[in-house]
């Protein structure tokens, strides 16, 4: 039987211990478990599952340190040796405390469960709040352009400081083998801007395929917009439609960048044809047609490229116009890249507007 009774005690307080711990490591393992299985599927929810993990861990080794002290007492209340008894009954206190302040250790455990269950809600938030600029930027500026025969395009595109886009371009065909392709800027930064850019673009797709003519397009999207907008999203549009059978190009633009056309080694520079949008809801816009030749290319950009700043110095316009005509056969998306390049080299911060390039090609 027990020669050391006070030793027997301290294995069943032991004992008590380790199941306490046992309880609280189950339930942070249940948890850690659970987050797992509720993020396999997502990219999300790691840092949550291994809080959960590190908490389960210490709680289990305290578990089994107590097992192991409850055998180790249990064996010792079996000898009649005192070398046992002062420093195993010295692990009564940590006992002690243990059972007293359970309640509270469980309460740290549930603590350390919803911590880990809000760190991985946090991170599928944060998750979603980056990922949702980059979707709503590959609305308004598609990485992947139509293929469409005799045409080459090119594109790109660099979102600025803010979370949200303004800038878009848009290319789509039209019935009679016609191409359309647009550019816009709305003003600011910010989800607003971006909205309005939304709208814009699939408003302006609409109104081209209901109106041949492009002014025409501009001057209903302007009454609309006029209305339905708010007053300070000013927006700068330019629409090209090309015809190849009739060997034509037709742009209107509302108060956009001019867009650079290479034709018969000369540059030429598309201007605006009418105020931006929403600033004059009356205002008049016209249409302007030239001839368009295999081989001629057309660049557009929003004012992001162009603003590039150096000090006190712009980007501007002529060093646009100089990259087509310094090489206007190399192909579309390496101009575009090759102009991007430019521009952050030449600014002595990085960009801080969006920009859009977007260069098409007859062929």
């Amino acid at each position: 039987m027990f020669t050391q009774p006070w030793l027997a005690a301290a294995a069943v307080f032991c004992a008590v211990a380790a199941a306490l711990w046992g309880r609280a490591a189950a339930r942070l393992s249940r948890a850690a478990r659970r987050i797992q299985a509720e993020t396999a599927s997502s990219s999300t929810g790691g840092d949550a599952t291994d809080l959960a993990r590190a908490a389960f861990d210490k709680d289990l080794h305290t578990a089994i340190l107590y097992s192991v002290l409850a055998v180790g007492l249990g064996v010792a209340s079996l000898s009649n040796s005192a070398w046992y008894q002062v420093p195993l009954l010295a692990v009564s206190i940590p006992v002690v405390i243990t059972i007293r302040f359970a309640p509270r250790f469980f309460a740290e455990a549930r603590l350390a469960e919803s911590r880990a269950m809000l760190e991985r809600r946090a991170e599928e938030v944060l998750a979603q709040e980056q990922l949702a600029p980059r979707r709503w930027a590959e609305r308004l500026a598609p990485e992947d352009l139509p293929h469409i025969d005799g045409f080459e395009m090119g594109r790109v595109y660099q979102p600025g400081t803010g979370m949200m886009a303004g800038d878009f371009y848009d290319v789509f065909e039209l019935g009679g083998g016609r191409l359309a392709s647009v550019i816009g800027d709305v003003a600011g930064h910010g989800i607003d801007p971006s909205i309005t850019a939304f709208q814009v673009k699939y408003l302006l797709r609409t109104f081209i395929r209901q109106y041949r003519d492009p002014a025409q397009a501009l001057e209903e999207l302007n009454k609309v917009l006029s209305i339905s907008s708010r007053p300070e999203d000013l927006v700068s549009v330019c629409v090209v439609i090309i015809d190849p059978a009739a060997g034509t190009l037709r742009h209107a633009s509302a108060g956009h960048p001019p867009t650079w056309l290479w034709q018969d080694s000369e540059i030429h520079a598309l201007r605006s044809t009418g105020p931006l949008l929403t600033l004059d809801p009356a205002g008049s816009y016209y249409s302007r047609e030239r001839p368009l030749l295999v081989g001629d290319v057309v660049l557009m950009y929003t004012d992001g490229l162009a603003e590039a700043r150096s000090g006190h110095q712009i980007f501007g316009e002529e060093r646009i116009a100089g990259a087509l005509r310094r090489d206007p056969g190399q192909d579309t998306t390496i101009l575009c890249k090759d102009l991007l390049e430019a521009a952050r080299d030449f600014a002595s911060e990085p960009l801080g507007d969006d920009v859009a390039i977007l260069a098409i090609r007859r062929v």
